[in-house]
C-alpha cells in the first residue's frame, strides 16, 4: 500500500463536486434497525441521488445512509420523530458494531461529491463513482474504511486488492483518524522479481 501525493490522491479535491443532496425526505424505522422509505414520490427522489436500495418489496436505506441524512437534516422518522442522531446510532450499533466506521467514510466520500453505494463484501467496504458517472458507467473505486489502530492482515488485504484489480477497479484505504478526519491511500499490489546471481568459484 502506498500513499499517493495530493495532487493525485483519490477523493483529494474537496471543491470540486458538487454535492447532490435529495429534500427532506420521511421514512419509517422498522424491526431491526431497517430504515424504510414508504412513499414513492421520496423514493425516486433518493433513488437519482444514489441513495436507498430495492429490497424485495421494499425500498430501504442502508444504516449509514439514514445517519447521514439525519445529520445532515434531510431525514424524518415518522414513527420515531423524537430520535435523534445519536440515538438511532445507539440503535443501529447494536446490529452493525462497524457502523461509526462505515458511517465517517461515507460521510466523507459523500461530502466530496461522490456516490458511495455498498461494496462486494471485502468488509467495511463501497463503490465509488466517479463524479456525474452515477448510473452512467461502473464504479470507479472501492474503497476500504479501516480505523487508525485496527490491525488488518496484510494477506487479506493483499488478496482483495488482487480481486478489486481483476474486476477493473481501483482499491483506496480509507484510514480514519482518531480526530475522525479520513486520510485516503490508494492500494497496489508490489511485486518482486527474484534477484539471483552466481558466485565466481575461486
Amino acid at each position: 500500500m502506498s500513499s499517493v501525493p495530493p495532487s493525485s490522491q483519490p477523493f483529494s479535491d474537496l471543491r470540486g463536486g458538487e454535492v447532490e443532496m435529495p429534500p427532506m425526505v420521511e421514512a419509517l424505522l422498522a424491526v431491526g434497525g431497517k430504515i424504510v422509505i414508504d412513499q414513492t414520490r421520496f423514493q425516486d427522489e433518493l433513488r437519482t441521488k444514489g441513495f436507498g436500495e430495492k429490497e424485495d418489496s421494499e425500498y430501504v436505506l442502508k444504516p449509514y445512509e439514514a445517519l447521514y441524512l439525519l445529520n445532515t437534516r434531510r431525514l424524518a422518522l415518522k414513527n420515531k420523530p423524537e430520535l435523534t442522531f445519536e440515538t438511532l446510532f445507539e440503535l443501529l450499533i447494536k446490529y452493525d458494531k462497524n457502523i461509526m466506521t462505515k458511517f465517517l467514510v461515507y460521510r466523507d466520500l459523500r461530502s466530496r461529491g461522490y456516490v458511495a453505494k455498498e461494496g462486494f463484501g471485502f468488509g467495511n467496504d463501497f463503490r465509488v463513482y466517479e463524479r456525474g458517472e452515477y448510473e452512467k458507467k461502473p464504479a470507479k473505486y472501492v474503497v476500504f474504511g479501516i480505523s487508525e489502530g485496527t490491525n488488518t492482515s496484510a494477506k487479506d488485504l493483499g488478496g482483495a486488492v488482487d480481486q478489486i484489480e481483476k474486476m477493473g477497479k481501483e482499491a483506496v484505504v480509507a484510514v480514519i483518524e482518531r480526530r475522525g478526519e479520513v486520510i485516503y491511500y490508494k492500494a497496489s499490489k508490489m511485486r518482486f522479481t527474484e534477484n539471483r546471481y552466481h558466485q565466481k568459484s575461486e
